[in-house]
């Protein structure tokens, strides 16, 4: 089974995307900023992540980037953001994200990127 970090410092947020997920079949742990989700990622490894980019202590764009650095297997990421300006999605690829979301997002889209990144649905 597929094991999915969800990095959001709200908790709503989190619970919205953890039912999406589990309700389509995939484990979900979470992570409420990036130093935490940091953390994890050193003891267990993800398939996918789902990444906040405005959190307290490590933002979303600093914790991919560290993430990128270590040397451990790397998962793609996807950035999830109520920024929706070129230049925000445009830091997240920088910052070494797979895909951007603008926030709220719908279900079917979340899926489809999810499925997407994890190799499941052929485009």
């Amino acid at each position: 089974m597929k094991q999915i970090l969800i990095v959001d410092d709200a908790a709503t947020v989190r619970m919205f995307h953890r039912t999406i997920l589990e309700a389509a079949g995939y484990q979900v742990d979470e992570a409420i900023n990036g130093i935490e989700a940091l953390e994890k990622s050193f003891v267990q490894q993800f398939d996918l992540y789902l990444v906040d980019v405005n959190m307290p202590k490590l933002d979303g764009y600093s914790f991919l980037r560290e993430l990128r650095a270590q040397d451990i297997p790397q998962a793609p990421a996807i950035m999830i953001s109520t920024e929706a300006e070129a230049k925000d999605q445009q830091r997240a690829f920088e910052a070494g994200a797979n895909a951007y979301l603008i926030k709220p997002s719908k279900p079917d889209q979340l899926l489809l990127q999810v499925r997407l990144l994890l190799g499941e649905v052929q485009t």
